[in-house]
């Protein structure tokens, strides 16, 4: 099972620990020990009667349950070179002469390099069908790095999937299969479901297909840190590994979320899931669909809950009086950002976007994530415990309101291979994408010259092309728009050059 916190480091969050809900094996697929907290397939878990609230949960079940599907991953076994701490011995008995021919330097500081053969990878989750024609939402844990995706439907028939686009910020991921008159759920407004209110979770938790869970919604707008922007339903409808992309539905059976996570120290469920609202889900999709890339708006502030900052502050021994309670406390304003064209200062408190009441993170997040680069919202805040009402117009990272763009290595206007075996050899590296034809483009525009051997974009190794193309795509996306190469010459002289990307 994958953990939001790169497998093996505990990341302290109260009392528990953040995981993702993904069930993944190494090599062959293994069964998770993890106690069984899901009730059986197609049941829902006993729950008392309550006054107005509904019992029989069968019929939205019966609705929602065509939709959902099986997802298995799998990423195909891969060489690679990583570097290991040197055993004196072990060196000298495999190569007693490496210190006299100078073999023995490729291991400086205690290391050497050493090829791996990476085992194949397997994982399930789940997905929800959210059209006819075969768009599929899931989270983008559960088909990140993925060489293939099989989707399987309730009634069992398979299919080859595609990723059509994905979002890590918001952990959303939309695939299609090649299918028609598929059982598309019915999506709900997510703003609209009310704290106590009945909810089904559906998925294929710890290899069970087609299972779902009862509960309530126990918290809206919850924030763990575990992505870029939240603004999670929590529910303790039982939510376990391979939940992962399931659906959380209401009593009409009806798509309110997108089970992400589960809340545990053991990494079983003890209590609490997490699912992304609908509507962050529409809008990422359709921005997916329409640009390829999630068209991110940004108020332009650095800032956090008002009850920690004066918690905070408190602790250092300061007596602070801000006016209120709730809101969202400004720590910094961003420069050439919305919030400073619009007069905001650090210190002020956003206490509602458009005539909604902002009491924590999650609240504004929520608001932001629905909308697009150029869209106005109308913020009330307090300054110097004076409330002011202005209409801010919303900007992308890069601090203007255009459309951002899914960047491809069209834009760099060159080609590219793997180094050879002998490439390797004779320039004495291990991995690096050779430039073998430079066109009108911005690499051409750079400087880079034909035969320059790529190894490293800012900071990241180039290996293999699929490298590449992410490295362009993610600093399209950022605020710089730059990509810091750095590599060597046919001639084993090292350099580097810095391509602009904006136009």
């Amino acid at each position: 099972m994958k953990k939001l916190f790169k497998e093996v480091l505990p990341v302290a969050a109260i009392v528990a620990s953040a995981f993702s809900v993904l069930t993944v094996t190494s090599g062959s697929t293994q069964a998770n020990s993890a106690s069984q907290n899901t009730t059986s397939t197609t049941q829902t878990t006993a729950m008392a009667v309550l006054p107005g609230q509904p019992v029989d949960l069968s019929a939205a079940a019966e609705k929602a349950l065509p939709s959902v599907v099986h997802i298995k991953y799998v990423q195909n076994s891969k060489i690679q070179t990583v570097e290991v701490q040197s055993d004196p011995f072990e060196d000298f008995f495999s190569d007693p002469f490496a210190d006299f021919f100078g073999r023995g330097q490729q291991g400086q500081g205690g290391t050497r390099k050493r090829q791996i053969q990476t085992p194949k990878r397997t994982a399930t989750g789940s997905g929800v069908i959210i059209s006819a024609d075969g768009y599929i939402v899931t989270n983008n844990h559960v088909v990140e790095g993925a060489d293939e995706l099989t989707v399987t439907l309730s009634d069992s028939k398979e299919y080859s999937a595609r990723i059509i686009g994905n979002d890590k910020t918001t952990d959303l991921a939309l695939i299609k299969i090649d299918g028609k008159n598929l059982p598309a759920i019915s999506i709900a407004n997510s703003d609209n479901v009310k704290v106590g209110e009945w909810v089904l979770a559906i998925g294929n938790p710890l290899g069970l297909n087609n299972t779902v869970t009862a509960g309530i919604i126990s918290a809206k707008a919850r924030t763990l840190g575990a992505n870029g922007v939240e603004s999670f339903i929590q529910t303790d409808a039982a939510i376990n590994a391979g939940n992962s992309g399931g659906a959380l539905v209401n009593t009409d059976g009806q798509l309110v979320g997108i089970n992400a996570m589960l809340y545990s120290q053991t990494g079983s469920y003890s209590g609490y899931g997490f699912a992304i609202p609908t509507n962050m889900m529409n809008k990422v999709v359709a921005d997916l669909k329409k640009y390829g890339t999630v068209q991110r708006a940004m108020i332009g502030i650095v800032g956090g809950e008002v009850k920690n900052f004066v918690d905070a502050e408190k602790e250092k021994g300061n007596d602070i009086d801000l006016g209120t309670m709730e809101g969202i406390y400004i720590d910094k304003v961003v420069e050439d950002g919305a919030a400073e064209d619009a007069g905001i200062e650090k210190g002020d408190i956003i206490i509602e976007v458009d005539g909604k009441k902002m009491t924590k993170m999650g609240d504004l997040q929520g608001v932001i994530a629905q909308k697009r680069p150029g869209d106005k919202v109308t913020l009330t805040y307090l300054h110097n415990k004076k409330k002011i009402t202005k209409e801010v117009t919303l900007r992308n990272e890069q601090g203007n309101t255009k459309v951002v763009k899914d960047a491809d290595l069209d834009i760099l206007g060159a080609d590219f291979r793997e180094v050879t075996k002998s490439q390797k050899e004779q320039l004495e590296i291990n991995y690096g994408l050779e430039v073998i034809k430079v066109n009108a483009g911005k690499m051409k525009d750079a400087g880079v010259p034909k035969g320059f051997i790529i190894q490293k974009v800012n900071d990241e190794s180039m290996k293999t092309v699929e490298d590449l193309q992410k490295a362009v795509k993610d600093a399209n996306t950022s605020k710089d728009q730059v990509l810091i190469i750095k590599g060597i010459y046919p001639t084993s002289k090292r350099g580097y050059f810095v391509v602009q990307l904006a136009e």
